[in-house]
């Protein structure tokens, strides 16, 4: 940080890295406040020499310096090399100014690669930046930065008792039908399914792994391993729960694992967005440009980086002007840096390297190139936020996809036909049971709208029912 830059954040603008400590003659007591918060959320500025007064219109700071300089600057760096203060050793750049005779210390404290920081040996002493101000955290946020201590490898660790009978064997079978389809030339496609599992993690040393069980597995062993494990999925007639006339018009089921939670989501998806059909994998061309397949690559990141040990589950909620994926979670970079750069740090790299071998997912980052392309689509923006305990991407919606709840000529057998067709058109393998929860319907309702567009001579069965497929009539 430069002078200039300094005195530019001095200038009455609120930082969320930028902290400021009137300091004369000793280090103030609240500094290892500033020290604890930088060094648990994304780092920052703690500046020393600088009184900050509080105002209705802002901060106001006044340059009042640091009487002896070298002193305080030991004194300060002595606290956060040893263990004494802290739980563990904080790293740090310092630099000293001077402005007009005062001399000021500014301390880089950056974000700890071991969370959480907390001093005086005692854990309730640990500190989160919630905007320009440092907050004592809550037991659920210490939690929750306690998991991000895993992050990246929790998906591959072994789940004790657990094996391949665990797995539902559907989800797998639609999963490698899938990956024989779009990823033809990869090697695993002619293994058997314990040697598949192996060498996609879904298994390690006969156990599944955590990225395996979530992945795909049998729904109570999921919940047995994963208490909280749900995706939840709702549709909200109104720009928010205050405006709807009725709380939901549609609540996804409960669905055993990841694999059928993406699934029954996407087919949804597409129902509220440009989707053309082209050639390709997943009726996608390869220079696809369209709001679905940035929605697509979206949802792919959303189930790939979620906390799925938090108590909060991940939820998508489409309301009429916007479509909100909120994640327990918090980003483990900045939001700048999540928005302008390729940055590949997936909570749950099994997770994400499964997408990828079905050719759903980037080969490296966050695919956010992919999702960021919405905004040029629609002329909508992209909204990021992050906490420590959850995060939100938010999408915009066109006007000219807005569907209001309210249409007089919107009936829910159309609205179902166009989800079954669309679900086929993507997965013409579909089973009867697998458009259960992609519409909400039971079995006997699906069952119905089938016979009603064969006989309308818009579908038609080809094969048996076991080993067949269905065909569109264009």
């Amino acid at each position: 940080m430069t002078k200039e830059e300094l005195l530019k954040r001095i200038s009455g603008v609120e930082w969320e890295d930028f902290e400021c400590k009137e300091a004369l003659d000793e280090l103030p007591k609240n500094v290892w406040d500033s020290v604890s918060a930088f060094s648990n959320t994304a780092g920052g500025w703690v500046v020393l020499g600088i009184k900050e007064t509080k105002k209705k219109t802002g901060s106001v700071f006044t340059v009042t310096g640091v009487n002896n300089p070298e002193k305080m600057e030991q004194d300060f760096i002595s606290t956060l090399r040893s263990k004494t203060k802290f739980n563990t050793v904080i790293f740090f750049k310092v630099q000293m100014y001077d402005i007009d005779g005062h001399k000021v210390l500014a301390f880089w404290i950056p974000s700890s690669s071991i969370k959480p920081v907390y001093f005086n040996n005692n854990i309730q002493n640990t500190f989160i930046r919630c905007g320009s101000g440092d907050q004592r955290a809550t037991d659920g946020e210490i939690a929750a930065i306690q998991r991000d201590q895993a992050f990246g490898s929790r998906s591959e660790i072994e789940v004790p008792r657990t094996s391949m009978d665990d797995l539902n064997r559907g989800s797998l079978d639609t999963f490698r039908r899938r990956m024989r389809q779009f990823n033809e030339s990869s090697p695993y496609n002619e293994l058997p399914d314990d040697m598949f599992c192996r060498k996609t993690g879904i298994t390690s040393n006969g156990c599944l792994t955590y990225g395996g069980l979530l992945m795909f597995g049998k729904g109570d062993v999921v919940k047995e391993h994963v208490r909280n494990f749900w995706i939840d999925y709702i549709e909200i007639p109104g720009t928010s729960y205050a405006d709807a006339e009725e709380r939901y018009t549609f609540r996804m089921q409960e669905q055993e694992n990841i694999w059928e939670s993406y699934q029954a989501i996407y087919q949804r998806l597409r129902l509220y967005v440009d989707n053309p059909f082209t050639a390709g994998p997943d009726g996608f061309s390869p220079d696809d440009n369209s709001q679905l397949y940035c929605l697509r690559e979206g949802l792919v990141n959303f189930c790939a980086h979620a906390d799925y040990f938090s108590p909060m589950h991940p939820t998508i909620r489409k309301f009429d002007d916007r479509i909100e994926f909120q994640n327990p979670g918090s980003f483990i970079v900045g939001i700048d840096v999540v928005k302008t750069k390729n940055a590949s740090f997936p909570r749950n790299p099994t997770i994400i390297n499964l997408f990828r071998y079905v050719k759903l997912s980037e080969s490296a980052g966050y695919g956010i190139d992919k999702i960021l392309r919405w905004e040029k689509l629609t002329k909508q923006a992209v909204d990021f936020e992050t906490s420590i305990l959850y995060s939100t991407i938010t999408y915009h919606l066109p006007k000219s996809n807005t569907k209001s709840s309210t249409k007089s000529n919107t009936k829910s057998s159309t609205k179902n036909e166009k989800t079954i067709i669309s679900a086929i058109r993507s997965n013409p393998t579909l089973s009867i049971t697998d458009m259960c929860p992609i519409t909400g319907l039971s079995r006997s309702g699906v069952q119905k709208i089938i016979i009603r567009l064969r006989q309308q001579g818009v579908l038609r069965r080809v094969g048996p029912a076991k080993g067949g497929y269905w065909e569109i009539i264009e």
